[in-house]
């Protein structure tokens, strides 16, 4: 098997998995933003900001991860660094909604999709870079 083919894809389908995500942290924002009592707080969790606010920050960041997804399909150079540390952001902005009781399967599907985006990004990345040459 050739393995710049292979890598490629793998990398192209990280970028397509951030971009999903990006969409993903879109709509938990704009679900926030919208109904605001969709998302259910308790006294044990800890909220810095009311659930509008927070859901209106939700949907900038998930503009800029579709946004570093893209540029990773792209093939830009910055773009590997980028996607690495948004991925790393998402999965600890991701880990804080996990502790909401209500959606913990939700949380935890896109931190396995950052998982699978870290690992696609820091593994033969030369490998990428020859298949676009």
């Amino acid at each position: 098997m050739d393995s710049e083919g292979f890598w490629s894809g793998w990398i192209g389908l990280a970028g397509v998995l951030l971009a999903l995500m990006g969409l993903l942290d879109f709509v938990e924002g704009l679900l926030a933003v919208v109904r605001d009592s969709y998302y259910d707080l308790t006294a044990e969790q800890i909220i810095v900001f009311d659930v509008k606010t927070w859901g209106w920050i939700m949907m900038i960041w998930g503009v800029v991860v579709a946004g570093a997804g893209y540029a990773l399909i792209t093939g830009k150079a910055w773009a590997r660094w980028f996607t690495l540390f948004i991925a790393s952001a998402n999965l600890v902005v991701q880990l804080g909604f996990v502790g909401s009781g209500s959606y913990p399967l939700w949380a935890l599907v896109i931190v396995a999709l950052d998982i699978l985006v870290i690992y696609a990004v820091t593994v033969r990345w030369s490998d990428y870079k020859k298949g676009l040459a």
